[in-house]
């Protein structure tokens, strides 16, 4: 099985910066694709970027130039840099992994960290 678990969600004011973790656990496991959705109350879950090991990270366009993803493969941990915040960033951001044991892929959430952008 894969665990994982998403911090770094925090208040902040618009123009501030947050970095997000997206960490995931499991024997012998390696994460070749990460995601990042967001959810807002009331509203449906919305892809912001998708990284793998296959090429560059492709990003949702009203995100573009202020979110950027990191991957640190050998640790199986991700990060989620996001600048100049705005307001209608203001969600529940959540991450999605696809990992790999041997010939068995296992795709996993974590349960979010919230982020909130207001004066």
């Amino acid at each position: 099985q894969v665990r994982v678990v998403e911090s770094g969600g925090d208040l902040v004011q618009p123009g501030g910066s947050l970095r997000l973790s997206c960490v995931a656990s499991g024997d012998g496991i390696r994460v070749y694709g990460m995601h990042w959705f967001r959810q807002r109350p009331g509203e449906q879950r919305e892809w912001i970027v998708s990284s793998s090991d296959a090429g560059d990270p492709t990003y949702r366009e009203s995100v573009k130039g202020r979110f950027a993803i990191a991957r640190d493969s050998g640790k199986n941990v991700g990060y989620l840099q996001m600048n100049n915040l705005r307001p209608e960033d203001t969600a529940l951001y959540l991450c999605s992994v696809r990992a790999q044991k041997g010939f068995t892929v296992y795709d996993a959430d974590g349960q979010g960290t919230q982020v909130t952008v207001s004066s």
